[in-house]
């Protein structure tokens, strides 16, 4: 799908497992993806993905290869693959791009136990493509390749990001 717009919002249906890309009224996009596989909650520690409005505090990757891999918010230098994946057994691999999420409603989902950006929750790159459509992350929100890759083109530092049942 070739963009015709900037996103203005993102909605992300966590029940769907679902992430949508709108421009006022107009849907640009729509992306198959992977949340909290505890489910849904705002409790630092809880692997949960938090609810609520959000906003794109930060965007890490920009020119990076589809796959790279980044660990605390930085390029290792490696390109994901099935044998780097065979070393690594059970990793909790953040690929391509990050799109790192600040809450803005204090005492839902900013500041205190509930802060979205203290508890790195990113919308990031996966390798197991093929699990996407059910909850499997540790409260990220994970999405192909190149899906990151598109949606991190389109949208800017400040784009409100609605997370919802």
């Amino acid at each position: 799908m070739v963009p015709l717009t900037v996103a203005r919002h993102v909605e992300v249906d966590l029940r769907a497992q679902r992430l949508r890309a709108w421009n006022a009224e107009h849907l640009d996009a729509e992306y198959v993806i992977s949340t909290g596989v505890t489910g849904n909650s705002e409790i630092n520690g809880s692997g949960g993905t938090p609810r609520g409005r959000h906003i794109v505090r930060a965007k890490i990757g920009a020119g990076l290869p589809s796959g790279a891999v980044l660990r605390a918010r930085r390029w290792t230098g490696e390109v994901w693959s099935p044998e780097l994946d065979a070393q690594f057994p059970g990793r909790d691999w953040i690929l391509s791009r990050i799109l790192w999420l600040s809450g803005t409603e204090r005492g839902r989902n900013r500041l205190g136990c509930v802060d979205t950006f203290r508890r790195y929750i990113y919308l990031h790159g996966t390798p197991h493509e093929e699990s996407l459509g059910v909850p499997g992350s540790k409260g990220c929100v994970r999405m192909r390749n190149r899906d990151i890759i598109e949606l991190y083109e389109w949208i800017s530092i400040g784009t409100e990001v609605e997370l919802h049942e």
